[in-house]
């Protein structure tokens, strides 16, 4: 007899594997948003060693009553060093970066998740992240 899957639980009850691959993908692409909060912003003025208002005139722009980090016109982050792929205010970026690829858009769906490994190539290789882990990132911000 075969052990059915507990209906209760997510499709992905088992667990997602992901491993940064630091191809900066995720940081690239067509215009968007990566939004942030004023505790965000404070973290990542204190990183670049500005002060809040320095911090936002430079980086953030206003998107209705949300704020988002300012892109280049290719759709890069402005915080994409476009040399090594890598983050420039890594240790700092905002949850919406320390999240990925766990949003709930993601995540809905075995075929969303499909469609998040072929885009990025460490989702569905590398460490495996337990339920309890997967749900916690994709409750910090609905994307």
């Amino acid at each position: 007899m075969s052990k059915k899957p507990d209906q209760s639980k997510p499709w992905y009850q088992d667990g997602l594997h992901f491993e940064c691959t630091q191809c900066g993908g995720c940081c690239t692409g067509g215009p968007g948003y990566v939004w942030v909060n004023a505790a965000e912003i404070q973290a990542m003025a204190e990183f670049a060693d500005m002060t809040v208002e320095q911090f936002e005139s430079v980086y953030v722009r206003e998107v209705g009553l949300r704020k988002s980090l300012k892109e280049y016109s290719t759709g890069d982050c402005v915080f994409l060093d476009t040399e090594s792929k890598g983050c420039t205010v890594y240790s700092a970026r905002p949850r919406q970066c320390r999240t990925w690829p766990f949003w709930d858009s993601n995540i809905k769906t075995p075929e969303d998740w499909q469609a998040t490994c072929d885009f990025c190539p460490g989702s569905g290789k590398g460490r495996l992240y337990s339920l309890d882990e997967i749900q916690d990132r994709a409750s910090e911000i609905r994307i």
